[in-house]
């Protein structure tokens, strides 16, 4: 039975790898455009930009709201998955690279 100060040490060894793989998973940044909608997406799942060019701006002109919307959730939605897509091979590689045998193992 390990001792209450292993079981410590262990909890802060994993508090400390938490914290690393949270800051691996914020450098991560990916980006998605379509249709004149762009989308930049941190790997924690916040959208740092969205831009949209007169290209997209051109449906609200012509009264195409629903298009519209459609259109920037369909690239929110891209942006998404290419940041989970790009954090789970990051998480793959870190496991690889034994990053998080301090938790796993």
């Amino acid at each position: 039975m390990a001792s209450i100060f292993e079981q410590a040490k262990q909890a802060l060894k994993m508090r400390s790898e938490a914290k690393r793989i949270q800051q691996e998973v914020e450098r991560i940044v990916v980006e998605y455009s379509n249709g004149g909608i762009h989308a930049t997406m941190k790997g924690d799942f916040t959208l740092s930009s969205l831009k949209i060019d007169d290209e997209a701006l051109e449906e609200l002109r012509k009264g195409k709201t629903d298009r519209f919307t459609t259109m920037i959730q369909n690239v929110f939605n891209g942006a998404m998955k290419k940041a989970k897509d790009a954090t789970q091979q990051r998480m793959q590689q870190m496991m690889k690279e034994g990053g998080l045998s301090g938790i796993f193992g």
